[in-house]
This record gives structure tokens, C-alpha cells and sequence, in this order.
């Protein structure tokens, strides 16, 4: 009876362990799939095509010269290699400003036929109209060419701007350098921190004291971040502002402290269980050979635990590089390149929860943040792997 039960515990064991792969697998699967079905959207908006007179020789354009197009920091055709005159944008609702309501028609059953008029008349025009307005063929203007997105452009980017109009902004650089940023910030400060309260409750703390700390350290990590974000908010942006003299608190710089206090406990946890299971031989042979304490932790302890240590650091790299409502609520949200700590950013995972609810679904929003999904998952599989050949590392030298 024992030995079916067994049998049974071990099949259940079995099949969850299956199906947690499995789950897992899929979705990933869905992940990349949604990711990369991205680049199969246009660089216009769906639904709309960019016009120009039939004599001007541009035939594409990219986003960014779009967007320099309508928004007025570019006035000549010659800058993109077209013809020496000026640069005439148009939208639909431009329409009335060449037209009176009379000759578009009381429906505006004749905008079509105006609208081609206009273009064709206009040598330096670029019109941003639907499709249901133009004609599937016409000699009397010229579509551009309407290429799918760019992975190059998407990767090296340098402007996240979703809801541009005529051609969306979708460049991975700010989000990736805030995200870095925030994050090796936080390790920076984290790790001397971390280092100092593990080493102290393994080998300075007496048992009643790391009785006491070791528990509290380790509650640390069930706190809620949207707790942190809030004391954040509240406290440290408030500081920094005035410490710094800045005109608004939340930075870069803020986010990393935030992060900084999240991976504090990961940290002092792993880095501390390593400290503790260096052989109490080793700090006999230590004491023996003459070194005091001091001595000992730092040319022997430390040395002999670093595969933990360094494991440690990578873990609390992977929290402060994954965290969401921390970082939205103090780093000030603002899709630039940063050139300082003490600038707004905006990080990866929290452009994805701010974003996701508004973005349409199956649209090329909603496919640009499923790819900063792919990009986070694969810098936490990354930093995964890293931590698990760092902790698998024998200690040199003492072998």
C-alpha cells in the first residue's frame, strides 16, 4: 500500500512538474509570437497613405523624417534628396482651407475627386489622408512606398512616441538606457550595503541579534512594491528635490534608490547564506596562521563565498530590472535618453504596464509592447543564466 502511494505522489509530481513546463513554453511561444508579428505592420498609421505630387522624386520616408515632416523642423524637399522647394503638409481636416463646403458637397461625395485635385495641382505637397478617399489606381499623384516596420529602427531608435501621427515612434533606446540606468544604479548602491549587512550577520551579529535582524531583512521582501513606490513618492522624491535643487524630484536617480531598498533584502539573504557556509575549518586554519577576525573575513571569508556573493548581486540585478510600480511612480515616466541620474526616465517594464491597457489589441501598439516584453524576458533569462554559473563556480585557490 505504502509503495502505491508513493507510486502515485511521484506520478502527480511528474504531471505538475510537465505541466508547469508546458504552460511555461507556451507562453513564451505566445510571447515572441506577438512580438513578432510587430514588424509585420506598416510605418504609416493603418488605414492612411502618404501623398506627394507625381514630379517630386521622394518615394519613401522614414518615421523620423515623418515626424520631422509635420512637425514642422523640416521645410525643403532638398534635405530628404527631393526637389529645391518648400514642403506643403496636409491633413483631411486641412481640407477646408482649398475647398468650400459647396464644391466638396453637402456628404462630401466629391472629397476624392478634390482631394486629387489638390495634390496633383500642389508640386510640394505631402497629403496624410485614408485610403477610402483614394483611388486604388491613379496617375494623377503618387503613394509612397509603404514599407513594414524596421527591426533596425525599432532596436536603435531613439524616440518612443506610440500615438504619433502620420508614423508612429516605436525606438527601444530610451526605454532600454532608462532601464539600465535605474538598474545598475541600484546595484551600485545596493551592493556595498548589502554586502556590509551580510557580512556582519554571519561572522559579527551575536545569534540573538541575527535572530532578531535576519527575520526582519527577509519580511523586507514580501512588502508590496506599490508600498515602496508610495514611501518613495512621499519621502525620497521630496529629499532629492531639494537636496539636489532640481525642479521635479522624480529621476532616474530616485527610481535607483527605490530599487536599491527592493534588492536590499535578496541580497543580504543570498550573499549571507554564502558567508555562513564557508567551512568553519577555514577560519580555524586562519586564527591558526596568526590573522585576526578582520583579517579572516576579508582574505578568506569573502574570497572563498564570492560564487554567493556574486550570484547575490546578479539576483538583485534581475529584481531591479524587472520591477513595475516602483519605478512608474518615481522615476517621473518621461520616454527620453537620459544624460543624467537626475532626469526623468522611463523603464521597459514600466512603459508595458502603462501602456498595455490602452493600446488596441492585435494593433502595432499592442505588438511594440509585446517586443519590450521579448527584450525583458531575454535580459532576465540573461542575467539567470549568469547567476546560476556564478553560483556554481568553485572558489579559487582553495581547492
Amino acid at each position: 500500500m505504502k509503495r502505491i502511494f508513493e507510486k502515485i505522489i511521484e506520478f502527480l509530481l511528474t504531471v505538475s512538474g510537465a505541466t508547469t513546463s508546458i504552460v511555461i513554453l507556451l507562453i513564451v511561444i505566445f510571447l515572441f509570437k506577438e512580438g513578432i508579428g510587430f514588424f509585420q505592420h506598416s510605418e504609416v498609421e493603418s488605414g492612411y497613405s502618404l501623398c506627394v505630387n507625381k514630379t517630386n522624386p521622394i518615394v519613401r520616408l522614414t518615421p523620423e523624417q515623418i515626424k520631422e515632416i509635420f512637425d514642422g523642423e523640416v521645410s525643403n524637399w532638398s534635405v530628404f534628396g527631393g526637389n529645391d522647394e518648400k514642403i506643403i503638409p496636409f491633413r483631411l481636416n486641412d481640407i477646408s482651407d482649398y475647398y468650400t463646403d459647396e464644391e466638396l458637397g453637402e456628404n462630401y461625395e466629391f472629397l476624392p475627386e478634390k482631394l486629387s485635385e489638390l495634390i496633383k495641382k500642389t508640386s510640394g505637397i505631402i497629403a496624410f489622408a485614408p485610403d477610402q478617399y483614394l483611388p486604388e489606381h491613379t496617375l494623377e499623384f503618387k503613394i509612397l512606398s509603404d514599407n513594414k516596420l524596421n527591426p533596425s529602427d525599432f532596436f536603435g531608435g531613439k524616440n518612443w512616441i506610440p500615438t504619433a501621427t502620420p508614423a508612429p515612434q516605436f525606438g527601444l533606446l530610451p526605454l532600454l538606457l532608462g532601464t539600465l540606468w535605474v538598474g545598475i544604479c541600484a546595484i551600485l548602491i545596493a551592493l556595498p550595503l548589502g554586502l556590509g549587512v551580510a557580512i556582519y550577520l554571519g561572522e559579527l551579529a551575536s545569534m540573538k541579534i541575527r535572530n532578531l535582524l535576519k527575520p526582519t531583512v527577509e519580511l523586507l521582501a514580501g512588502i508590496p512594491s506599490v508600498v515602496y513606490g508610495f514611501f518613495g513618492l512621499v519621502v525620497l522624491v521630496p529629499i532629492i528635490r531639494n537636496i539636489f535643487n532640481l525642479s521635479v524630484g522624480e529621476t532616474a536617480f530616485a527610481g535607483s534608490v527605490v530599487l536599491a531598498i527592493m534588492a536590499l533584502p535578496t541580497i543580504i539573504t543570498v550573499a549571507e547564506d554564502a558567508i555562513r557556509n564557508v567551512p568553519q575549518s577555514m577560519r580555524e586554519a586562519s586564527l591558526g596562521l596568526g590573522a585576526n577576525h578582520w583579517q579572516t573575513i576579508y582574505r578568506v571569508i569573502v574570497p572563498y563565498s564570492i560564487s554567493g556573493i556574486s550570484a547575490a548581486v546578479v539576483l538583485g540585478i534581475g529584481r531591479a530590472i524587472g520591477e513595475t510600480m516602483a519605478v512608474l511612480m518615481v522615476t517621473g515616466n518621461a520616454a527620453v535618453i537620459p544624460t543624467t541620474l537626475f532626469e526623468p526616465v522611463r523603464t521597459i517594464p514600466a512603459t508595458i504596464a502603462a501602456e498595455l491597457g490602452e493600446a488596441p489589441h492585435a494593433g502595432v501598439h499592442y505588438g511594440a509592447l509585446f517586443v519590450l516584453g521579448c527584450v525583458l524576458f531575454i535580459i532576465t533569462v540573461i542575467i539567470s543564466i549568469t547567476a546560476e554559473i556564478i553560483s556554481k563556480k568553485q572558489p579559487k585557490g582553495f581547492l
